[in-house]
């Protein structure tokens, strides 16, 4: 309580911009409620958050783990965006019925479609438990001896508050571990499918327009939560019935205007605002380009297959705006940061906090071995650090033969022990039959295998010789560096690149066909990959990245103890319920260009190129424009679709709904201006804007364009 006490007399007695920040719901009242009454808010903080009564958080949902949603009906509805949703868009289509191109639509309750391993969570209250989780640990500790402590009694804690219920818990550390705080959860696994427009209304611009303004894109799509006859959770069935929320979201037909007031609810991922210098100019100068780099060759093989037919168009959809959009963030985030002169500002911040400490002995013998610490870690840290970026980059987000036969792994260790029986082979085959489909459904070997090339070149190039992966020394001396020759070699010989043969081996499993595999070109070297990381790189990441870990702590608990009247510290964000305010406004990107805070359904049309993978139309939203049949959803004779406001957002908040000052939904969140991506490391109140498509937009599409008018009928809209 102390801590708390004292943390909040740091926050209160700050100054920091109201539009910067992303604070614990719980907190509100005490920190933001005052900065956020003068923007014009009119709710108070017990309508933001509250344990025993109904209130805005009852309403927002934590979707797949990943996203932001909200309930906007008293049956279930959720609404998220339609790039949260696409991974299970995608999952339902097929060449028969592309719902991609063509949108889905549900006309009932019972053609919504059900999504294994969707998952909805709901936050049930939040407790500062810091006191509870440092019990037991001592300043002389190692921070191998505090992890342990931490997690005993993290373990301790949330088993005991969650005992005999339905509920889930997670605690998590803020401030790098300065405090903990946990939440309980509710967690529903039968979400269902309701409504998408096609992928030329929501992801209309594509990756040309991803991350940029104005924008003009209906990103959202529309689910459902199931429960059982009692309100709780139950796995998917036919007996289930709409979930009945706490609090679903109001939906605000009034127009927006610039300054009004915006509060931005949800779950974003993660940011990283208080990095020491060394740690972005690492991002600057190395870990962003040598990524832009990989991302850039992918890309380019998948648009040009995603191009040449519909099949590999649909099946590469996900994957590539996966790949795709961090990829254009980390482009943005670098330009963002020059710009803001980063590396200096965040040394002239060190500097600043290191005169602070002269003539105070308390904060020099507490704090005054910081900023010396970091020079030296992070010179050994960034080379480990490197190494499992490119790792990363390779396995999981390059050629997918490698990822695919790294889950065979098990089968490949059960049939060459001796010990184990023909029965626990069986068994180890079963497990794996679902992934053979659902991986060759959307796989094309000629792409895969055009990838693999690529990449297999610039991660061994990119890696210095101490780090370098063993196949690199193997393509040098037995194909004297041609990789188009090493490539060919094991695409030409591999099973897993052959649905046939590897079917034959999981439904007739022996001992020869498991040695069969692990003598298998793309499994060798999986593994060798994997076996080199968590021998040489991941142990030494990990041993520096603990003791970064704890400078972090010290240097942030210094912050905030030497600079209190400087700034206000919000926490990172870590995937855990936060909000965030602002005001709804435009921003100049550069000399001489200013951008106005909305588009319309004009701008819509202007951008409109008939069988452009990027801008093309359907037909019924033209004719609805020229019509201009907009119904209650027009602001005098224009369409709204998108708007911008200050709040501060990153990864997670898509999907995130944006309230106006009576609480009611007026946007949902979707991207940021690629001019103010740096604000994960750095925000700029001046170019820092979210980008949301407006709920007016959003309305006119499921009730003018599809004419799913029984969604509406389940809304309630008001206009004040």
């Amino acid at each position: 309580m102390r801590k708390l006490l004292f943390l909040i007399l740091i926050l209160s007695t700050t100054r920091l911009s109201a539009k910067e920040g992303m604070w614990l719901p719980m907190l509100v009242e005490q920190l933001n409620i005052n900065d956020m009454r003068s923007l014009g808010f009119k709710l108070t903080a017990e309508e933001i958050y509250s344990v025993n009564n109904s209130s805005l958080k009852d309403a927002i949902v934590h979707f797949g783990g990943g996203c932001t949603a909200e309930i906007i009906s008293d049956k279930g509805l959720l609404l998220t965006n339609h790039h949260c949703g696409y991974g299970q868009i995608q999952k339902h289509s097929s060449v028969e019925n592309d719902y991609l191109r063509d949108g889905f639509w549900s006309m009932s309750n019972a053609s919504e479609l059900p999504n294994k391993g969707l998952t909805a969570t709901l936050i049930v209250r939040m407790e500062d438990v810091t006191s509870q989780i440092l019990e037991g640990h001592k300043e002389n500790m190692t921070e191998a001896e505090r992890k342990k402590i931490v997690e005993d009694n993290m373990k301790k804690i949330g088993d005991s508050a969650v005992v005999k219920s339905h509920y889930n818990y997670i605690i998590k550390p803020f401030y790098y571990g300065n405090y903990y705080y946990m939440f309980i959860t509710e967690t529903y696994e039968d979400v269902r499918l309701v409504g998408a427009p096609p992928s030329s209304i929501g992801k209309y611009g594509f990756d040309s327009d991803n991350w940029m303004w104005p924008r003009h894109t209906g990103d959202f799509s529309i689910f459902r939560i199931y429960a059982d006859k009692n309100n709780k959770p139950a796995e998917y069935s036919l007996a289930n019935v709409p979930y009945k929320p706490k609090r679903s979201l109001k939906m605000s037909l009034k127009q927006i205007q610039e300054g009004d007031f915006t509060l931005m609810y949800g779950f974003p991922g993660r940011t990283q605002e208080y990095l020491a210098s060394q740690a972005v100019e690492y991002i600057m100068t190395k870990s962003n380009p040598a990524k832009i780099n990989m991302r850039d060759e992918s890309l380019a093989i998948i648009n040009k297959a995603m191009a040449s037919s519909d099949e590999l168009r649909i099946k590469y959809a996900a994957k590539q705006s996966s790949i795709s959009n961090s990829h254009k963030k980390w482009i943005g985030e670098l330009n963002g940061l020059k710009r803001l002169d980063a590396i200096n500002v965040k040394k002239e911040a060190e500097n600043n906090f290191g005169e602070k400490l002269v003539g105070n002995k308390e904060w020099s013998e507490k704090y005054g071995h910081v900023l010396g610490k970091y020079d030296e870690l992070y010179e050994e840290y960034n080379k480990y650090q490197f190494a499992r970026e490119m790792f990363i980059e390779m396995l999981y987000y390059g050629p997918e033969v490698l990822r695919f036969a790294l889950a065979y792994k098990r089968f490949v260790e059960i049939g060459l022990d001796k010990e184990k029986t023909e029965s626990d082979l069986r068994k180890a085959a079963e497990m794996l039959k679902p992934r053979l489909n659902s991986f060759f459904k959307d796989y094309d070997k000629a792409t895969d295998q055009q990838i693999f090339e690529k990449l297999m070149k610039m991660y061994a190039d990119n890696m210095e010789t101490s780090m370098k992966p063993e196949y690199a020394k193997l393509i040098s001396e037995k194909y004297k560096n041609d990789y188009a020759k090493y490539t060919n070699k094991v695409y030409s010989n591999s099973v897993f690149v052959d649905r046939v043969n590897l079917s034959e081996i999981l439904y007739n499993p022996s001992r020869g066909n498991a040695k069969k595999i692990s003598k298998d070109l793309v499994f060798v070297l999986v593994n060798q990959l994997l076996d080199f990381y968590q021998s040489e790189i991941k142990i030494n990441y990990t041993k520096l990245s603990n003791q970064i870990d704890e400078l972090n702590r010290t240097y942030l608990d210094g912050l905030m103890t030497v600079l209190k009247e400087d700034k206000k510290y919000f926490p990172d964000a870590n995937s855990t319920l936060r909000v965030g305010y602002g005001q709804v406004e435009g921003y100049e990107p550069k000399d001489g260009v200013e951008y106005n805070f909305y588009t319309t359904l004009d701008g819509v049309i202007e951008k409109y190129i008939p069988g452009d993978r990027e801008y093309d139309l359907p037909q019924k939203l033209i004719d609805l424009y020229d019509a201009k049949d907009y119904g209650q959803y027009a602001y005098g004779d224009k369409m709204p679709v998108c708007f911008i406001a200050s709040n501060h957002s990153t990864g997670g908040n898509s999907g995130s709904p944006v309230l106006d000052e009576n609480g009611n939904l007026k946007g949902l969140n979707f991207d940021r201006c690629w001019e103010g991506t740096m604000s994960d490391i750095m925000f700029d109140p001046d170019r820092c804007r979210n980008i949301m498509v407006d709920v007016n937009y959003v309305l006119f599409i499921v009730d003018k364009y599809a004419g799913a008018t029984r969604l509406i009928d389940e809304m309630v809209l008001v206009k004040e």
